[in-house]
């Protein structure tokens, strides 16, 4: 079966987005860059909301407008060939290669899980996130902890008076001193 994945760069304090609304301390060196790449890669599907769809457009002509190196590159060409699913109720058409949800996020994610594709199904965005989890269909956090305090913001993980016990899978630290973490959920 099909894992769904969420992956997301936080805050030491636990925030994607800081108190202004900005992520500018997010912004990834060049060896992070590459390993979130290679998480992409992996994905067979990925599922936002539409704050991240509408940011992530940027990739969608990133190569035609801007002057890439071959890191960027690779991961446009990645990011646009995956097939994306959009959860918006404000938006009525999307670009490249998504589409919006038709169903509610647990509808999709079983539409996903026992139709073809191979993959994980990855989640972006913490409020999506915060409903896949408490739906009880997140099966991994793949995190990413800058060493960065913003004070505030939209937090990581959305606190819903519920326990989830989850079990390690890997560590990794990189010369920025952002520090990977990868846990799965007990079940």
């Amino acid at each position: 079966m099909r894992s769904v994945t969420y992956s997301l760069t936080t805050s030491l304090d636990g925030y994607i987005v800081g108190p202004d609304g900005r992520f500018d301390w997010a912004a990834p060196d060049e060896e992070v860059f590459r390993f979130a790449t290679d998480e992409v890669r992996d994905l067979g599907v990925h599922l936002m909301g539409r704050r991240l769809y509408e940011t992530m457009l940027y990739w969608e002509t990133a190569g035609r407008k801007h002057s890439l190196d071959e890191a960027e590159l690779e991961f446009a060409a990645l990011w646009n060939a995956l097939p994306k699913v959009v959860f918006s109720t404000t938006l009525r058409e999307v670009e490249g290669n998504a589409r919006l949800a038709t169903g509610t996020v647990a509808e999709e994610i079983e539409r996903l899980r026992t139709g073809p594709g191979d993959g994980a199904i990855g989640v972006g965005g913490a409020t999506l996130a915060a409903e896949v989890a408490a739906a009880g269909l997140l099966d991994e956090y793949r995190i990413r902890v800058l060493p960065v305090l913003v004070g505030g913001g939209t937090p990581y993980f959305d606190h819903r008076d519920r326990r989830v016990d989850l079990e390690l899978v890997e560590t990794r630290t990189f010369s920025s001193k952002v520090v990977f973490l990868h846990y799965r959920v007990v079940r």
